[in-house]
């Protein structure tokens, strides 16, 4: 039985440490987005029009901005963990799809798709015991 609770530790160490580097990573990105300003966030928000959205650019660009940033913030605190981590899935997914249209393929995607497919797996798998929304 102590075996088993190690092991237990074990992932929710890892789990700690996967919230740390992917969340960090995130704000690496964000935080200088969304510090840029209603600029910046016009062209980031553009990227919508992959999908047929061509209104209010510049708020999808905050948006974006805000999931990495902060959203980045939440997944190391491990706090709002799950709304956290589907905003920025759905900020990777626009990301890849931006990717696609630029003509980048599959190499200038999967950045995107591989830090996408990680949130998409803490997303079930939750932030671990050494979270604030375990506490």
């Amino acid at each position: 039985m102590a075996y088993l609770s190690k092991i237990s530790n074990f992932k929710n160490i890892g789990l700690l440490i996967g919230r740390i580097g992917l969340g960090g990573m995130m704000m690496f990105h964000g935080v200088p987005k969304l510090m840029g300003g209603p600029k910046l966030w016009l062209g980031v928000g553009a990227s919508m029009h992959n999908f047929g959205i061509d209104f209010l650019p510049a708020f999808w660009g905050f948006m974006a901005s805000f999931s990495e940033g902060i959203g980045g913030l939440l997944i190391v605190l491990g706090l709002l963990f799950r709304p956290a981590a589907i905003l920025i899935i759905i900020t990777l997914i626009v990301a890849a799809a931006h990717h696609f249209s630029a003509g980048d393929g599959w190499m200038g995607a999967s950045h995107a798709i591989e830090t996408g497919l990680a949130f998409f797996l803490l997303l079930f798998v939750g932030p671990g015991k050494y979270s604030v929304d375990k506490k």
